[in-house]
């Protein structure tokens, strides 16, 4: 039976799967795939979740598309884990708060302090510390290192609001030694540690929050992140061939 959302069956996907919340950037992606999108298959376009399957340098990958914030990506990844998946990345973007992040900068996140609702239902309220799998993290921050990119590394913090007005939304998370908030990693670290499988986050600053400016003052412009993000695509695929089962 095909699962629910994804309308697919084992053996759509490959065991790798990279996961943007943006359909237009998945499509992106398949774009990179040998051969293009000519060559890609077209796993799903339901709910506008599109899903492709191909190889990079001969190597099987796949993306979906994840949607915004954790509810829907914790369906997508139920999905792909009873579909097989065995490596999932996420490449997303984020709103910078370490002291010296800059919009265009990468950031590999180590952990996702679970903040938000879907995480959390799954925890019942226990403690939990939802963790990047060590192997797939060092595959990210190795193909960025290759690239001549810099990157930043360490804790992320997973929201649930984009436009959060709170005096000290930024400030005592920047204190607590995180380096930029996002929307699903807390959820994808906790699936994947349940399911066995490996897990990281590659995340691109399209803003920075600081005391003096927040994120409608800073949002890259949209050129500018296109080119920003089509090198955390070409980091993630590089990755992709170098961690490949």
């Amino acid at each position: 039976m095909p699962q629910i959302h994804l309308r697919a069956e084992p053996g759509d996907y490959a065991p790798l799967v990279l996961l943007p919340g943006d359909p237009n950037r998945a499509r992106r992606i398949a774009e990179r795939f040998d051969g293009g999108l000519a060559k890609a298959r077209q796993v799903t376009e339901h709910r506008a979740l599109y899903g492709w399957t191909g190889t990079y340098q001969g190597h099987p990958v796949s993306v979906q598309t994840s949607g915004m914030g954790t509810p829907s990506f914790a369906i997508v990844a139920e999905e792909l884990l009873r579909l097989g998946a065995k490596q999932l990345i996420r490449v997303g973007t984020c709103g910078g708060i370490a002291p010296g992040l800059r919009t265009g900068d990468l950031v590999v996140a180590l952990s996702a302090c679970p903040t938000d609702g879907a995480t959390s239902t799954y925890l019942h309220g226990d403690r939990y510390a939802p963790t990047a799998d060590f192997a797939l993290t060092h595959a990210l921050v190795h193909a960025a290192e290759e690239a001549g990119i810099p990157v930043r590394i360490g804790p992320v913090a997973s929201v649930d609001v984009f436009y959060n007005t709170d005096a000290d939304y930024f400030s005592k998370w920047r204190e607590r030694g995180v380096l930029a908030f996002e929307m699903e990693a807390s959820v994808l670290f906790y699936l994947a540690s349940r399911a066995g499988v490996q897990a990281a986050c590659l995340l691109t600053v399209s803003d920075v929050l600081n005391e003096g400016e927040g994120t409608e003052e800073t949002y890259m412009s949209l050129e500018d992140l296109d080119a920003a993000v089509e090198r955390m695509i070409e980091v993630a695929l590089t990755a992709a061939v170098q961690s490949g089962q």
